[in-house]
Formats: C-alpha cells, structure tokens, sequence
C-alpha cells in the first residue's frame, strides 16, 4: 500500500498545533463532503482520505506514533517490544532516543546495533540484508456498504473501491442487516514478508417504503376498502416478485393477518428457501359520502 503523507491530506504543516489540524480538518471536509459534492466520482475517496488523516493526526497519542514511525505507526507497539527484547538478549545501550522507524520511510539513530536490528525487521532499501527476518501483518479494513431490500433479496456482483483498490465480490441473496463478511487478504499490505490484513464488510440494509423485514419474514400493511371488507373479494398486493391477487374473506376485520408460505425473504445461503409474506389488512373508512349512501348506511343501522 503506497504511503500517504497525514499532513499533506491536510495541508499542514508537521508542527502544527491540534486546533491547526481541527480547523484543516473541518474546512476540508465541509468542502469534500459527498452529499455536497454528488457529481464529482473523486469526493468520497478524498473524504475517506480527509476522515482517515483526521483519526490519526487528530489524536495526540496515534500522531506521536505516526510521527516515529510514518506509516507503520499502528505497529509501534509491536516494534518497541522487539526492540525491548532485543536489548534484554544482546545488552543493546540504546534509549529512547536510540533507533527509529522515521516517518519518512528511514532509519535513524545513533546505536549501529538498533540500526541493523530494524532493518531485520522491516527490510532495507537496497535490498535484503541476512540475518533474523520477521513480517508483520497488514491492517484490516472495515467498510460499509448499503443495500435496498430489493437487492439484498437476490445474488449479485459489486465491485467495492477500498483504499484506491477496486475488489470485485458476489453478494449472496438474504444477507441480514447488520451482517459482516470477511474478505481474506484485502485489506492492507503486510510488511517485510507478512499477510495482508482482511477486508470486513458491514451491511447495512433499511427497511423500504413497502416491506418491513423481520428475519426471513415481511411484513406488509395492505389498505381494505370497507366494502370488500364486508362483502369479501379480491385484492392487489405487492410482493418481492411482483403483484399477487390475494382473496379476501367476507367480514374481514381491520388488522387481520393473513401469512403467505414462501413468499418472504430468501434465507441466506439456502437456495430456493424463503421465509414467509405477512399481510395485515389496514381497512379504510370511506369518506365523502353521498346523501344516497349514507342513507344506506343509516338504513343498515335501524336494521342492524
């Protein structure tokens, strides 16, 4: 993963004060925002970017980390550790002020030992050097990504931009909302040999103006009209896969259920499985009578 300079996303200086990098921070991300920027492809990714400088330089103790060790900070503690057994084995001299990983991609330090100890760990720029080798892991990644309903209802392809990488995934049909999947090895590079870290991915999956969804089940309020209600009949309704006639018994009462088997949500990873569709009648009370009909209406309730 190529290195991103945190005070370049900013614009700020490495001795900027952390009300520098608040006030860079928020005028920058009022302009990049994508909700003021929907036609321009460019705005989310330098978002994340803005968002991601931000959560580091933002915080005094990530910066001290980014500041020693660029953009292997988040694997600071790891390295002083070795770098403490390293010290407790060989009887290394070096301080606090010994050797470091320097943000701009260096070594530093006046111990030759640490030096050389740190170049065994991360790999020197002309080339590999004998001697004990140890990789690290890459950072995972973690993004949402939004579905309707509708597309959450069926197998699909997506391919997800993350860090500057396009990755091409199959979205199985009846991920929930809430739901992560891990992608082995997409997340970011590892270093000095080591495994990348893992891409997860969160779904976040809002119920639609029609269907509320519980589970494998919908549910789906349906308007009655008061006559067919009494009398009985049929009615139009909305389904995953288009409109069904549903036969409507006399007498129904306002809030009745009625459950139609396999008629719901797909259940994940099961093919051809599905929960059921739950219809609740809503009956509506006609208004705007005429004087005829609620003649009607007061002759059915002297005879009632």
């Amino acid at each position: 993963m190529a290195y991103i300079d945190y005070y370049k996303v900013l614009g700020v200086e490495r001795n900027a004060s952390q009300e520098d990098i608040r006030k860079a921070f928020k005028k920058l991300a009022r302009k990049h925002h994508p909700d003021l920027n929907p036609n321009d492809p460019d705005s989310k990714r330098r978002f994340q970017e803005i968002n991601e400088a931000n959560e580091v330089l933002g915080d005094p103790e990530k910066r001290k980390k980014y500041d020693q060790y660029g953009e292997h900070w988040q694997h600071a503690d790891q390295f002083e550790a070795q770098q403490q057994q390293y010290r407790r084995q060989y009887g290394g001299t070096g301080g606090s002020d010994g050797a470091y990983w320097s943000a701009g991609g260096g070594f530093s330090g006046d111990d030759g030992e640490f030096s050389d100890f740190f170049e065994s760990l991360f790999g020197s720029r002309g080339g590999h050097r004998g001697g004990r080798s140890a990789g690290f892991r890459g950072q995972d990644y973690n993004a949402e990504l939004q579905l309707s309903l509708q597309e959450a209802a069926r197998t699909h392809k997506r391919v997800l931009t993350v860090n500057g990488k396009k990755i091409r995934i199959t979205i199985p049909a009846g991920v929930e909302n809430g739901q992560t999947i891990k992608l082995g090895g997409q997340g970011a590079s590892g270093m000095n040999g080591g495994p990348a870290g893992d891409l997860y991915i969160t779904f976040v999956i809002p119920d639609g103006p029609v269907f509320k969804r519980l589970g494998n089940d919908l549910y789906v309020d349906v308007p009655l009209n008061l006559y067919t209600a009494v009398l009985g009949g049929e009615q139009l309704i909305d389904t995953l896969d288009g409109k069904v006639r549903l036969n409507v018994k006399p007498e129904t009462q306002n809030g009745t259920k009625v459950r139609l088997k396999g008629k719901g949500f797909p259940v994940y990873k099961q093919e051809g499985v599905y929960g059921d569709l739950i219809v609740t009648w809503r009956v509506e009370i006609p208004t705007r009578l005429t004087e005829r009909q609620k003649e009607l209406f007061r002759e059915l309730q002297r005879i009632g």
